[in-house]
């Protein structure tokens, strides 16, 4: 459910991402159930830009997943790929 919250994101807002080398941790901290409303909130943890590519960068994220009485059910840190803003 959370990739394909945040596909659907990704989908309604232009982006500048280039893909995902994967995910370095994820915990589910409790159970979601049918009915749920779950929400994501997500914080970038570091950012750098390539040395051998200049018009790409790496980022590391912590994502949250809150269910709907803003109980934590999910975490993880992930790494993206994205295209550098020009000068």
């Amino acid at each position: 459910m959370t990739m394909r919250m945040l596909v659907e994101n990704m989908l309604a807002n232009k982006q500048a991402g280039l893909g995902s080398p994967g995910i370095d941790e994820i915990r589910w901290l409790k159970p979601v159930y049918p009915g749920d409303t779950l929400r994501i909130e997500t914080e970038v943890l570091s950012k750098r830009q390539s040395q051998s590519k200049p018009h790409m960068g790496s980022f590391r994220s912590q994502a949250t997943i809150y269910n709907q009485d803003d109980a934590p059910v999910m975490s993880m840190v992930s790494n993206g790929l994205i295209r550098v803003r020009g000068d």
